[in-house]
């Protein structure tokens, strides 16, 4: 049996030990420390830059402006980091670490500047309601050069060929002689001229297009239009011709310009060279070809001779037709000569022609249409 001295002291002595036992940190805790502090250190070792390192960045971003891009990437938080501050927040919070507050929120930091990152809000652009075919929205000039047909040009320069026809006023051709002038639109459609009284809903009906592409392409957003305005109607229709009157033969009226129906023929003085009847088929034709660039032997003689004499004097001479090309009719006593215009997508072919009594006559110049069965009949002269 213990003295009475002796429990006193194993009391104190328990309650000491009781004491330092709990005022000792756990094991638990100091491993949370540790990996949090760890998870930190590993976190700013993958993000760190040198601040010379960042300087120069910068003033690479600002000397050259295509850098910016790679630049912008570089400094978008990784995964790794995301992942690393998110483990080292939750483990923070759960040890109940005092910095478990600044964890936290460097933890939220990175994933606002890594969403920020995806969505690239940082830039603000004007919504695109059309698919523009170029980057430029005014409309420009080119210059003809020997070999140009209307489709060439559309094609060179992204737009439809009745694009180039319609901006142009060159009827139902493709056929454009070298050195002329175009207007050249930015998108395919039409251009306009506001009247007094127009409005874009007006506008966009007679043309059967789009009020908020008209407002898109010619930048109206925040205004109307006003009388005199060069507009671009996109994908706009131009209205079907009025039907043109009987032609009255013999005024000075010119040929060029739109070929759609019969109009009158001039009595101006032939091209240099023009050695034909004024008023015929072959007067015409060797006319129309001087205005496309595209010059005709001055002795070929009667239509029906001019396929084998344009063979003799090197040209191309063969059944397939094409825009430019002379339409060579040989059967008659003095056979028939037009100019095709345009060949269609079916085959037809347009043409246009001088002295032809079944539309018009002597001294009136015509347009009409052939279908691909009865073109093949014919020689065309290239």
């Amino acid at each position: 049996m213990a003295s009475t001295t002796t429990l006193p002291r194993q009391a104190i002595h328990k309650h000491t030990s009781n004491r330092k036992k709990s005022s000792a940190p756990s094991v638990s805790k100091i491993a949370a420390y540790a990996g949090v502090f760890l998870l930190l250190v590993a976190v700013v070792a993958v993000g760190y830059e040198s601040p010379q390192n960042v300087s120069s960045q910068v003033a690479s971003v600002s000397d050259q402006a295509p850098a910016l891009a790679a630049s912008s990437e570089e400094l978008t938080p990784s995964v790794d980091q995301v992942v690393a501050t998110d483990v080292a927040a939750d483990l923070a919070s759960r040890a109940n670490l005092p910095i478990a507050a600044n964890v936290v929120n460097m933890s939220i930091s990175l994933a606002a500047k890594n969403e920020l990152a995806q969505t690239d809000a940082s830039a603000i652009t004007k919504p695109q309601i059309i698919q523009p075919n170029s980057t430029r929205s005014e409309i420009i000039t080119y210059t003809t050069v020997q070999g140009d047909s209307v489709p060439s040009v559309a094609t060179k320069f992204g737009v439809s060929a009745n694009t180039v026809r319609w901006a142009n006023d060159l009827g139902d051709t493709d056929v454009i002689e070298p050195g002329r002038t175009l207007s050249i639109l930015p998108t395919s459609g039409l251009a306009y001229t506001v009247a007094g009284g127009d409005t874009l809903e007006s506008i966009a009906s007679k043309y059967n297009a789009s009020v908020d592409r008209i407002k898109t392409v010619n930048n109206l957003e925040l205004s109307g239009v006003t009388s005199g305005q060069r507009l671009v109607i996109p994908d706009g229709v131009k209205p079907a011709p009025v039907p043109v009157a009987a032609p009255v033969r013999n005024q000075n009226q010119s040929f060029g310009g739109d070929l759609g129906g019969s109009r009158v023929s001039t009595n101006v003085f032939a091209t240099a060279g023009n050695r034909y009847a004024a008023g015929n088929c072959t007067w015409y034709a060797y006319e129309r070809r001087a205005q496309m660039g595209r010059p005709v032997g001055s002795f070929w003689g009667n239509a029906n001779t001019w396929a084998s004499n344009a063979r003799a004097a090197g040209y191309l001479v063969n059944r397939t037709p094409a825009a430019g090309a002379v339409l060579a009719d040989q059967t008659g006593y003095f056979g028939h000569v037009g100019v095709v215009e345009r060949v269609l997508g079916n085959g037809d072919i347009v043409i246009t022609e001088m002295n032809n009594y079944a539309y018009g006559g002597y001294n009136i110049v015509n347009s009409r249409t052939i279908s691909a069965g009865q073109a093949a009949a014919y020689q065309y002269i290239h």
